[in-house]
This record gives C-alpha cells, sequence and structure tokens, in this order.
C-alpha cells in the first residue's frame, strides 16, 4: 500500500493576497522604559503598554489581552488613551516616526502624522479631545500640536533639551513638559485663535524653579478637581515638586528613596514610583505622606514556591528589588498599574488605601531572548505538565511556561501555578547575583563607566533531550550546564568552549544507539559528549572555518548520522563509525547558513541562507535538490526556520523582522506575520499544532494561533504517521516527532523531494482532511457519507476537481 505525501496546502486564487491570517493570541512581554509607554482608560478599565512594534490592550476585568500591530515595523515608544476611550494615539521610534491614532472599537489605524524626525518621547491627548501633542527625542526636541481629526499641524516649537515627560491641565488652556533642568509650560491660546489653519510658533514660559534649578525632572501631572490649578513634577533624585498657576514652584517634599521616576495622580491621591520597587503615595492637597504600597517580588524568587498571598510577604535578608518606572491610575476602579525595570507588571487594588492588595502581576524576560523550545510529549506521567515551554534570555534565566489554564497534579511541587504570574511556572536563574534582571540605565552616568554593555552574560541557547529528563543550556562564556528538570538540580557544569554557544542538540534517544549531546560554538568546535556516562567527553570536531549556527542528528539506515552547517556556507555530513564521527559528504553552499532542520523523513535537511531562501539537500549524497523562497520582503537574511510536528508547515523568521509560514511541499507563502521589534530569534511550533510561538530580541514572546483549517491537515498528517508505527496519539493530535523511531518502507512516500511522478498504486486516506483539501479529490474518489477509507487514488496529485454537489465529511 502506497501512502500520500498529503495535501498541497492551498492559497486564494488572487495573486499577493496569502490563504490565511495569522492571528496574535498572546504577548507574553512589555518593552516600557518610561511612563509614556503605559497607560488606563477608566471607561474601559484598559490597559495599553507596548510590546515591540505591539500594542497590548489588557483588561484586568477579563483577564485577556487584544492586541493593535504597528504595520510600519517600528518599536512603539508611548501609547495615550483619548478620554472618552474610544481612542488610543501612539508614538514611535525610527526613522521619521508618526503618531498614530488608533480606533479601538474596530482596531484599525484611522489617522497617521510624520512629524518627527528619530523618536517620539511622549504624547498626550488634550481633555476636549481635539488636539494631540507630540515632543521628539533629543535629535529633534520638536513639540508638536495636531489637529487630529482635521489632519492638520496647527503650532509647534522647539525646547532645549530632551523632554521626558507630558501633562495637559485639567481645563485644557496649558500643557507641562519637563526633563533635565526643563519644566515649561505651553499655552494653547494663540493657536486656537488663528483665522486661519497655518502652523503658528507654540508659545512656552519656563516654570520659576529657584533652588531647584539643577534638578532632573523626569515626571509630571497636573491636579484634578480641588487641585486643578496645581502641577506636580518628580525629580530623579527623590523630591516632588508643585507649581502653582503662576508657573512658581510652592512647595516640595522629600520621598526618601534613592531616585524616583514616575508618578500618576487622581483627586485624592499622588502615587510615586521609586527605586527598589517603591511606590509612595502622597495627599495632593497638602503633599502628606500617606502610605508605601507593598513591595513586589523579590530579585531571584522562586515563583514556583508562591502558591498563596502571604509568599509576598515572606523576603530574604538583603534582598534587592526592581525599580518602578511607569505608573497609571484608574481612579473610578480603584486600580494603579504598575510596570517595573525586570519588565513585571501589577496591577494593584487600592480602593482601601490602607489595605493595597494584588489584582494581577506578570513577569517577564529583561533582555532579550535567544531560544525557545517545546518540552516533548511524553505518555508516561512527567514533571512539566503538558504543552509547556522554555525559553532562555541575556537576563541569565531559563522560563518554564504554560498558557492552558489546567489544574495540574497535586504532587507536582516543582511546576505549579503560583500567585506572581498565570503563565510563568519556574525561573532557573543561572547568575546567583541577578545582575542583569533588571535594566541598565545607560543614562546614569556614575555606573556606566563600570558597566560592560556586551559582557558575556546570557543564556545562549537550550535543548531538552528526548526523554524529557535533562536540560542542557549554553552560555555566552561557552559553558554548557545540564539540569534535572524534575528537580533543577544542576547535574554538571561543562567548560566548553571558548565562544558563545550557538546551538546544542541531542540525538534521537533509541535502541542500541548512543544518546549523545552535541554543542556547537562561535569558536569554530562542535564537542561530542556521551550522555549515559555523565556527559563524557567523546570527541571534537574542528572541520569548520567559522562559526557554527546549527547541528542536527538523524537517523537513516539503522545509522546515526550528523549534519552541521555554518558561516563558512559549508554544510558538512558525518556519520557514525566505530563510536566516532567521520566526515562524509560536503555541500557548498552559495550564501552564510544561519539555521537548519531535518525533515519528518530524516532524509533531507532544510537551510535558513542569508540570501532568503530555504535550500534543501539530501542526507544520502549531500546534493541540493530544492530551493524555495524563505521570506516574502527583499531585504535582510533568514534567521530561523522550524517544522511543524507533522512536517507540512515551516516557519520562518527573518532579520527584517517579519515571520512567515510556507507549505513545504509546494513551497508556497501560506501567511505572513509582524510585530517584533526585533528580529525573532526563537521559533518553535507547540506540540499540538495549534500554536506558533515566536521569541525576539525585544525580549517578547508572541504566542500565534494556527488557523483551524492548518491544524486539521497536520492533525491528518500526525494520524497517519502514528497509525503506521503502531502508536496512539496523546491527546487530541498532540504527537512528539522526538521519540518517533522511522523506517525505510513508510517514509519513502513522504518524501516531497522525490520523483514527483505518480505511481498507479498512490493511495490516500482523504477522512480527516478539511473541506478545501477533500475539494481536490474527484466525487468518484471519495464516497460523501461513507466512512474514511484507504481508496485508489488517480493519476497526478489533486489532478481532478470535486463536483459542487459533494458534500462535507466531519473531519475532526
Amino acid at each position: 500500500m502506497g501512502i500520500t505525501t498529503g495535501p498541497k496546502l492551498q492559497a486564494r486564487e488572487k495573486e499577493n493576497v496569502l490563504a490565511y491570517d495569522v492571528k496574535l493570541e498572546r504577548v507574553l512581554g512589555l518593552t516600557v522604559s518610561s511612563n509614556s509607554g503605559l497607560d488606563c482608560d477608566p471607561n474601559t478599565q484598559l490597559i495599553a503598554y507596548p510590546a515591540g512594534c505591539a500594542i497590548v490592550l489588557f483588561n484586568p476585568v477579563k483577564n485577556k489581552q487584544s492586541h493593535l500591530l504597528n504595520t510600519s515595523r517600528k518599536t512603539v515608544s508611548s501609547v495615550c488613551f483619548s478620554p472618552d476611550g474610544k481612542y488610543l494615539a501612539s508614538g514611535e521610534c525610527g526613522h521619521v516616526p508618526s503618531v498614530r491614532i488608533w480606533d479601538l472599537s474596530e482596531g484599525t489605524q484611522i489617522a497617521e502624522f510624520p512629524g518627527h524626525k528619530y523618536g517620539i518621547n511622549c504624547l498626550a491627548f488634550s481633555p476636549s479631545q481635539k488636539y494631540v501633542v507630540s515632543v521628539g527625542s533629543q535629535h529633534d526636541m520638536i513639540v508638536n500640536v495636531w489637529d487630529w481629526k482635521s489632519g492638520v499641524k496647527i503650532a509647534s516649537n522647539k525646547v532645549s533639551t530632551k523632554v521626558k515627560a507630558i501633562a495637559f491641565s485639567e481645563n485644557g488652556k496649558y500643557f507641562v513638559t519637563v526633563g533635565n533642568r526643563h519644566v515649561k509650560f505651553w499655552y494653547l491660546e494663540y493657536s486656537r485663535s488663528a483665522k486661519f489653519k497655518e502652523l503658528v510658533p507654540l508659545m512656552g514660559r519656563s516654570a520659576i524653579l529657584g533652588e531647584q534649578r539643577n534638578n532632573d525632572f523626569c515626571d509630571v501631572a497636573c491636579g484634578r478637581g480641588c487641585t486643578g490649578d496645581s502641577t506636580y513634577a518628580v525629580t530623579k533624585s527623590g523630591l516632588l515638586c508643585e507649581f502653582n498657576n503662576r508657573r512658581l514652584l510652592d512647595k516640595w517634599v522629600e520621598l526618601r528613596t534613592t531616585s524616583a521616576n514616575c508618578m500618576a495622580i487622581g483627586e485624592n491621591h499622588i502615587f510615586i514610583g521609586c527605586a527598589e520597587g517603591i511606590v509612595r503615595c502622597f495627599n495632593p492637597s497638602t503633599l502628606h505622606f500617606i502610605t508605601t504600597l507593598p513591595r513586589t517580588h523579590y530579585l531571584g524568587v522562586d515563583v514556583a514556591q508562591g502558591l498563596n498571598i502571604s509568599h509576598m510577604a515572606s523576603h530574604p535578608k538583603n534582598a534587592k528589588y526592581p525599580d518602578a518606572i511607569a505608573l497609571a491610575f484608574d481612579e473610578i476602579s480603584g486600580k494603579l498599574s504598575c510596570i517595573y525595570n525586570d519588565h513585571s507588571l501589577y496591577v494593584w487594588d487600592i480602593r482601601d488605601i490602607q489595605k493595597v492588595g494584588k489584582a494581577h502581576s506578570f513577569l517577564y524576560h529583561s533582555a532579550c531572548i535567544w531560544g525557545v523550545e517545546m518540552f516533548p510529549s511524553m505518555n508516561d506521567n512527567t514533571s512539566i505538565p503538558s504543552g509547556s515551554f522554555l525559553t532562555c534570555s541575556s537576563d541569565d534565566t531559563i522560563r518554564v511556561w504554560n498558557l492552558d489554564f489546567t489544574d495540574f497534579q497535586e504532587n507536582n511541587s516543582l511546576y505549579r501555578r503560583n500567585i506572581y504570574s498565570n503563565e510563568l511556572l519556574k525561573v532557573l536563574y543561572v547568575d546567583p547575583d541577578f545582575t542583569y534582571l533588571k535594566d541598565i540605565d545607560i543614562n546614569n552616568t556614575e555606573r556606566s563607566d563600570n558597566t560592560p554593555y556586551d559582557s558575556r552574560n546570557g543564556v545562549r541557547s537550550i535543548r531538552i533531550s528526548p526523554d524529557g529528563k535533562h536540560l542542557a543550556s549554553g552560555d555566552r562564556a561557552g559553558n554548557i550546564r545540564i539540569h534535572d528538570v524534575h528537580s533543577l538540580e544542576e547535574l554538571c557544569l561543562i567548560e566548553a568552549h571558548d565562544a558563545e554557544v550557538l546551538c546544542l542538540e541531542y540525538s534521537r534517544f533509541e535502541n542500541n544507539e548512543k544518546n549523545l549531546l552535541a554543542s556547537a560554538s562561535r569558536d569554530r568546535l562542535i564537542h561530542i559528549f556521551n550522555v549515559n556516562e555523565e556527559y563524557k567527553f567523546v570527541q571534537t570536531l574542528d572541520d569548520h572555518s567559522s562559526s557554527i549556527t546549527s547541528v542536527r542528528f538523524l537517523n537513516t539506515n539503522n545509522q546515526m548520522h550528523m549534519v552541521s552547517c555554518g558561516a563558512d556556507k559549508s554544510i558538512i555530513f558525518r556519520h557514525l563509525q566505530s563510536n566516532q564521527f567521520t566526515r562524509g559528504q560536503n555541500a557548498a553552499g552559495k550564501t552564510t547558513l544561519y539555521d537548519m532542520e531535518v525533515d519528518y523523513t530524516q532524509k533531507h535537511v532544510l537551510t535558513a541562507c542569508q540570501d532568503r531562501n530555504i535550500r534543501v539537500y539530501s542526507v544520502n549524497n549531500g546534493k541540493h535538490t530544492k530551493t524555495f523562497k524563505g521570506s516574502v520582503g527583499e531585504d535582510g537574511s533568514l534567521i530561523k526556520i522550524t517544522l511543524d510536528a507533522s512536517g507540512i508547515l515551516v516557519a520562518t523568521s527573518s532579520t527584517d523582522k517579519t515571520l512567515c509560514i510556507y507549505d513545504y511541499y509546494s513551497g508556497e507563502c501560506l501567511a505572513t506575520m509582524l510585530g517584533h521589534s526585533e528580529l525573532a530569534t526563537g521559533l518553535r511550533f507547540t506540540n499540538d499544532c495549534t500554536r506558533l510561538i515566536s521569541a525576539s530580541g525585544d525580549g517578547c514572546i508572541f504566542v500565534w494561533k494556527v488557523p483551524h483549517d492548518l491544524v486539521v491537515t497536520m492533525h491528518a498528517r500526525l494520524s497517519q504517521q502514528a497509525a503506521r508505527a503502531g502508536k496512539k496519539l496523546n491527546g487530541i493530535g498532540i504527537y512528539s516527532a522526538h521519540n518517533e523511531i522511522f523506517s525505510q518502507t513508510n517514509v519513502e512516500a513522504l518524501d516531497p523531494n522525490a520523483n514527483s511522478v505518480p505511481d498507479n498504486d498512490y493511495r490516500f486516506s482523504v477522512g480527516p482532511l478539511p473541506l478545501w483539501a477533500k475539494k481536490q479529490i474527484s466525487e468518484k474518489d471519495v464516497p460523501a457519507f461513507e466512512a474514511p477509507r484507504i481508496l485508489e487514488r488517480p493519476k497526478g496529485r489533486w489532478a481532478q476537481r470535486l463536483d459542487p454537489s459533494d458534500k462535507r465529511l466531519d473531519s475532526d
């Protein structure tokens, strides 16, 4: 009986229209650096903050996210809700950035104003909602006032220093900007009384700072209600200052902190975000101290131990805390949102100011993420819950995530839901000093001389053994660590390389085969270790002349092979002989190879190339067999490539910050996605094929929902593969290719690069296919209401069309 290679995924007939729209389901991360990157809307209780080129709209009532994607691929730097909550303004950084206005009911952009040169530091809606004010970065230092509904700039002026924050007065007559030795009041009367809609100079007057004139003012807010004539500013050194309606510094109070960063205001409260997790509350009328909010988690906390809220009250001696860098206050619901510089988000319930509670909290990576790894699906009970995945980062942590809100086994003491984060199950800290968990303030000159910005910190690569027992990680200093997955105890530390470990790979754990670990590095070496003998060193290979970007093991003809590729444009094939790998074929590529993947048949390897192509090579003879484009753009290089568990879909990441999904068999682009502000360094399909997870240099993890038709097709293929191997699918189509033992007789027909001439005995089961795939098979070959069975295939793949009267089969 012959087995088909499966359906080619069909696109719409229109050219340049992709067949599928892949939706962003969840964002795990944020890129907020100041108070201008956080805002809340009292009308809907939504909280907005940027995550790369995406804007996350978090609803704390429903505990759900929605998203706005900036298609310009420029990093979002600031956000601001309109007073009625119907619109959102966003600023961005990059060349010729724009102010964008979004209609939140439709989730679409309705206006765009390119009026700055290199970046937008902050923006604000006027209380009347007629104007939007934007302030450029220190490279252009321009203040623009936009009549956004008319689409015109009505006023503009320059500032003499970098502006860090902006606030409108409650009556809308003026707004205030602050910066280093800068507090300035800007008045809109002139622009409002202009007879014609022509650009006029914006009139501004500096505040009278007196003895505080040398301070660095980092945030500003205008009073509400009975304090509507007052303006409040906070200094980096830790002073809360009040200015009256004549711009005079009326009074100030010390915050008793090493530094202050941000503030939020209501009619009865002023909240100040300070260093070491401190948020203080004052009375705006008198500047009298009211209370200090509870501190967050301490740096290095074991989140898995936080099973109840009392864990937040127990802090070790000399504990360090993240700094509060952004605040947003919803006075109606009594919620204060606070973002800290370890990229954590807390929503505090302050309805009773003397008894503050925690409504929500999220802990994210605080630096570049280098890799994503799915935990393999195991039939037996494992320590990590099903569907979990791991990420590694330059913040010197490895984190375990799970998106499915199911109850775990009670006897699982290590990976359990906790009070700190719904998605984050466990954090493995590689650096005992937690040096890089907090963002480094590059503007702090006192620290800059001693701060190694390009130091060799961070976990560069991770890999889980096929049996799910060991976690291997390589850092940027060349060390390899092996941890026990069940206990996260470090089993061994190997000082393996002189440069960062770019790739780790386990061999497939199969009967009568050695279990091996390979490590590849920028030092041009590959080391082989024996897993069964406590990672005893086996062999070093130095065939490459440049950085080695990827290594893969595979088994063909009952023999273990290893393939490696690198920046030297070469692919080297080796086979295991007498406990040593000997060199076989060598394929010379045309461009640098950044990543490599083995197809399901283990007969071909796919390479991600610098010229944005995917090139396929035969394992048997090392010859180039196929090429198809791996990116829709004309810029950049392919940096990552991954296949789903069924081997049908190929996902790619490019340096132009886009992601693409291709049909491996036809080379057709099915979908393209964007949203990351840096290139995606990690890319994986989940084991159940329902999601694609991408992780980026901006520290954010994006979870994309794979369209249902594609999921059905992949599940159908997995069912075929499991039936041939005599195995059952784990759950709803969850299947681990890591544990599959392949036989040569079955995989021949699965080879998409083999001879495409059809065979008369070509057979195919159509039962589990979606409607669009069934339409490719003629009515005489598919009985409409019969149970799925193996049928005779006509000549030619998808040669005949289905009659329109055909009925749909249940494919679930």
